[in-house]
């Protein structure tokens, strides 16, 4: 039994599927597995395992930023031996190519955090995707009867959500940049570190450039697309 998630052994399956808002784990959980059942409350961090098409999923919050999803990700990697963390998150675009409700599939993880700093010394590890993950929810989003556009590319996991210069953010569109948000990298480094499977697959909730947003009852109840790939790309890669 982990410090933060509290689990019993076998509570928790190979895959996990990882939004920050813990109300958005159980809305995952209602909705798209069958005998879903709640394996942990602390903290108010919901988890739940059931099945999805006959087989094992479980939903873990994560919290907001990398330090709460470090936390979260270090004990199902070692105490839970979970095989694939699947992040599934909301984004705000950074460049007009993208719309509101458009999926970004992270290949890669920029950064302003320090973690990786710490860790390496100065060395600038590139936190990057499992490409058997990222090949494969792409074709998952590519078969997926939606109307939004589906971008893989580089994501900006920032430390601060109210940003103190965010025309750092801005320069690093130029960079191929799609979009920003607050846990990716620190997801990919861990996985590496332990030699799992990690994706971030993120529902873009508002627009840097236009202004536009989705609502906190949308963010948690409507961003379904990108669920259905996590879970055709995760189990389809186990």
């Amino acid at each position: 039994m982990s410090t933060h998630i509290g689990a019993q052994p076998g509570d928790i399956a190979p895959l996990v599927l990882m939004p920050g808002d813990p109300l958005r784990a159980r809305w995952i959980a209602e909705t798209f597995l069958e005998d879903a059942r709640c394996y942990t409350e602390v903290r108010g961090m919901y988890g739940y395992t059931g099945t999805w098409k006959g087989q094992r999923v479980s939903v873990q919050g994560s919290g907001m930023g990398q330090p709460s999803l470090a936390i979260y990700v270090n004990e199902l990697f070692t105490e839970y031996d979970v095989r694939s963390v699947v992040r599934v998150g909301s984004c705000g675009a950074l460049t007009e190519r993208l719309a509101v409700r458009d999926l970004v599939i992270a290949s890669g993880a920029c950064t302003d955090s320090s973690m990786n700093r710490i860790a390496f010394e100065g060395i600038d590890y590139a936190p990057v995707a499992d490409f058997g993950l990222l090949r494969d929810a792409a074709a998952a989003a590519e078969a997926l009867d939606t109307e939004a556009a589906v971008h893989v590319g580089l994501i900006f996991s920032s430390d601060s959500f109210y940003a103190a210069r965010p025309e750092l953010a801005a320069r690093m569109v130029g960079y191929g940049v799609l979009a920003v948000e607050m846990e990716a990298a620190a997801l990919y480094t861990l996985a590496a570190k332990h030699g799992r499977r990690a994706l971030a697959i993120c529902t873009v909730s508002d627009h840097i450039v236009t202004g536009e947003e989705t609502t906190a009852q949308e963010r948690e109840e409507t961003f379904g697309d990108m669920v259905e790939v996590a879970l055709a790309a995760g189990l389809g890669a186990q």
